[in-house]
C-alpha cells in the first residue's frame, strides 16, 4: 500500500512512534508533537553522552528533535524542528505551518518563518521574504502577507511584521539554513530565547 499524500509512511515492523506534548503525554491522532522513535535497538549519539540522555525518555524510545503527527491509521507526517519552534507568550508555535501557507501567496518567491525578540512575549513571529517581484510596495505587500496568513492560519501562528530580502541562505541541497536567518537578528543575545 502506497503512502498517503504528504506522510512519510507508516512505522515499519518491529518500530515504534510515539507523538508527545511537552509533559510526555500522548497525543491522539492529528494532533502535533514531538516525535519519539524505537526499533527496541540502543540509540546513542557518538562520542555524545549528555545528547544522548536528552534524546531518550519515552519507553525507550528516542528523538531526534523532529515535531508531527500521526493520522488515524498510523500514517506520520513531519511538521518541523524542535529547534525552528517559536515559543511566544508561552504558547508553541510550529513555523512550517505559516512558511506551508505563505508559500503559496501568489507574490512571494520564497519564505522563511522565524522567532525574532520580543520583550513582552519573549518571540515575535516574523515572515523573511523573497517578493516575486523587486517592484512592490513593501509595507502594502508586509500587510497583504499578514492578512493572507491570518486568514488560513490562527493569528498566534502567523507573522506579526515581514521583512523582504533578494534571496535566502539555502544549502546545495535546497535546504533552507534557518539559523543563517535568524542569526542577524539574535545578535547580542545569549541564548535564542529572550
Amino acid at each position: 500500500m502506497d503512502a498517503k499524500k504528504g506522510s512519510v509512511g507508516k512505522a515499519a515492523k518491529g518500530c515504534a512512534i510515539r507523538i508527545v506534548d511537552e509533559a510526555k503525554n500522548i497525543l491522539p491522532a492529528n494532533e502535533p508533537g514531538l516525535i519519539y522513535l524505537g526499533n527496541g535497538r540502543q540509540f546513542e549519539y557518538h562520542d555524545e553522552h549528555e545528547k544522548t540522555l536528552q534524546a531518550m525518555g519515552l519507553d525507550g524510545l528516542a528523538t531526534m528533535g523532529d515535531s508531527g503527527y500521526l493520522d488515524q491509521d498510523g500514517y506520520l507526517y513531519l511538521t518541523d524542528r524542535q529547534s525552528h519552534m517559536i515559543i511566544s507568550g508561552g504558547v508553541n508555535i510550529y513555523p512550517q505551518e505559516a512558511e506551508n501557507v505563505l508559500i503559496e501567496h501568489p507574490e512571494i518567491e520564497d519564505v522563511a518563518v522565524i522567532g525574532v525578540p520580543d520583550a513582552e512575549f519573549g518571540e515575535e513571529v516574523k515572515a523573511i521574504v523573497v517578493p516575486a517581484s523587486a517592484d512592490h510596495d513593501a509595507a502594502a505587500l508586509s500587510g497583504d502577507i499578514i492578512a493572507y496568513c491570518r486568514s488560513r492560519l490562527s493569528a498566534i501562528k502567523c507573522p506579526r511584521s515581514v521583512d523582504f530580502v533578494a534571496e535566502l541562505p539555502r544549502s546545495d541541497a535546497g535546504k533552507l539554513l534557518k539559523r543563517l536567518v535568524k542569526a542577524p537578528y539574535w545578535k547580542g543575545h545569549d541564548t535564542t530565547i529572550v
